[in-house]
């Protein structure tokens, strides 16, 4: 299997609002930045669907090493989904899992590769979380440029 690094953000401004991600994938001295942007989304959405979007992009299995600050989706694939899906998509409150089209997603996308899911503190220095922050401002920006032409 080839090693695989992935970096991933998302956010919206306001929350709910304008919502934005990026990715960066790396492969050897290969990398890739992905980027997007949504209207009337939220950040948790964001950060999902650059996940998504990542993992995606990977043409055949791999082992991938991958780093979000976001603790609702390291925690929610990690320790949350297998509940979820046993409890027919509610949460322990019996609740219907909020974002379950992406989960279901990425829940998917997951069982193709060999995934290490690593949280990474938000703005603390990392150059490629703060590079996925980049990403996501500037996917937004573009948006709403092409939206007021």
């Amino acid at each position: 299997m080839k090693s695989v690094t992935i970096y991933t953000d998302g956010g919206a401004d306001p929350n709910p609002g304008l919502g934005g991600w990026g990715a960066i994938v790396l492969f050897g001295q290969y990398k890739r930045e992905l980027c997007g942007a949504e209207a009337n989304t939220t950040n948790n959405r964001m950060e999902l669907q650059a996940t998504i979007s990542a993992l995606s992009a990977l043409t055949e299995p791999c082992e991938v090493t991958l780093h979000t600050d976001s603790e609702y989706l390291q925690k929610g694939i990690t320790q949350w989904i297998a509940g979820w899906k046993r409890n027919g998509w509610r949460t322990a409150t019996k609740q219907p899992v909020k974002n379950k089209d992406l989960w279901v997603r990425l829940d998917e996308l997951a069982a193709t590769h060999k995934i290490s899911w690593a949280w990474v503190k938000a703005h603390a220095g990392n150059m490629m979380n703060e590079r996925c922050d980049a990403l996501v401002h500037e996917a937004r920006a573009t948006f709403r440029s092409q939206s007021n032409q």
